[in-house]
C-alpha cells in the first residue's frame, strides 16, 4: 500500500518537474529559507545562553542538595556544549567562505536550460 502511494505521488509530481523551466519560484524559496535560518541562528545562540544561566540558577538554588547541584551542573554543561557547537560551526562556515572566496550575501545566477527559438 505504501509503495502504491509513493508511486502515485511521484507520477502526479512529474508534470511539475516537466514545467520547472522557470526556476524563479525555487530561487525565491531558497532565499526565503536562508533568511529564516539567518534569523534563527542568533535565537538559538541566545537560547543556549539562557539554558546555561538556568542551570546556574538551579545550581545556586539547590539548597545544598546534591541532586539539585548535579542537575544544575548537567544543565550548565548542556548549555555550554550547545553554545560551543553552534559558535564553532558558525566559525567553520565563515572560515570556509573566506578560504573559497564566497560571500554570504553575494548574488548568484541560477543555471537555465537552453530553449529552442520557434
Amino acid at each position: 500500500m505504501k509503495k502504491t502511494a509513493l508511486y502515485s505521488a511521484v507520477l502526479f509530481a512529474l508534470p511539475f518537474v516537466a514545467f520547472a523551466q522557470a526556476l524563479q519560484p525555487v530561487k525565491n524559496l531558497i532565499v526565503a529559507i536562508g533568511q529564516i535560518l539567518n534569523m534563527l541562528i542568533p535565537l538559538l545562540i541566545a537560547s543556549a545562553i539562557v539554558v546555561f544561566f538556568w542551570g546556574l540558577v538551579k545550581y545556586i538554588w539547590s539548597g545544598g542538595s546534591e541532586e539539585g547541584r548535579e542537575q544544575g551542573k548537567h544543565v550548565m554543561i548542556a548549555g555550554l556544549v550547545a553554545l560551543f557547537v553552534m559558535v564553532s560551526v558558525w566559525g567553520i562556515v565563515a572560515l570556509a567562505q573566506g578560504a573559497l572566496g564566497v560571500q554570504g550575501n553575494a548574488p548568484f545566477s541560477v543555471p537555465q536550460v537552453p530553449q529552442a527559438a520557434y
